[in-house]
């Protein structure tokens, strides 16, 4: 089945030699390869301001810079986000970037109880670290990566989210060669 992709690349840093572009661009081959359509968002290269208070984020428009973003988001059936592990957390950048694209009125409805209005959309996170994959899992229970899918992801509706972590990012050329088929093979079947 053919799926509209959204790609975020949440690395905040353009220098296109970081391993989570790699890993995008991998993803973004993969699905095109299997015939799907793909649209691409470069956290990095975005100039917008950050949110700062309640008001802001219901009562203000979005930046103009950044509805496009929020566009392919919308038209998306399957959002996969990449992003580095920053201080144990999503990179400040990408944080700020989803609290200005999903507002009340896109991604839920405003109240006590809002709707979620991306039910029926899928998300696959992939998260880079240097530390081992394993010792984030286990040690600190993938922290950040479980909060992304339960505050922000499910919140606004989608599901399911499928998540890959990717630890010791500076390991051998083979070992990052596996993961780049990986993440080839997963844009290809869209999980």
């Amino acid at each position: 089945m053919v799926k509209r992709i959204a790609i975020i690349d949440g690395h905040p840093d353009p220098d296109r030699a970081r391993f989570v572009h790699v890993l995008a661009d991998a993803y973004a081959d993969g699905a095109v390869t299997g015939g799907h359509d793909v649209r691409r968002i470069e956290v990095s290269q975005l100039n917008f301001p950050v949110l700062r208070s309640r008001k802001q984020w219901i009562d203000e428009p979005l930046p103009p810079l950044l509805q496009d973003a929020q566009a392919a988001i919308g038209w998306a059936d399957h959002i996969a986000i990449f992003y580095p592990l920053w201080l144990g957390d999503v990179p400040a950048l990408l944080k700020a970037f989803l609290e200005q694209v999903l507002r009340p009125g896109f991604a839920m409805t405003e109240g006590r109880s809002p709707k979620k209005l991306f039910k029926g959309k899928s998300a696959h996170v992939v998260v880079a670290m240097g530390m081992p994959g394993f010792f984030y899992a286990t040690v600190y229970r993938a922290h950040s990566l479980k909060s992304l899918e339960r505050n922000i992801l499910k919140f606004v509706g989608i599901s399911p989210v499928r998540h890959t972590i990717i630890g010791a990012v500076d390991s051998s050329d083979e070992t990052r060669k596996g993961w780049i088929e990986e993440m080839a093979v997963a844009g290809e079947s869209a999980d």
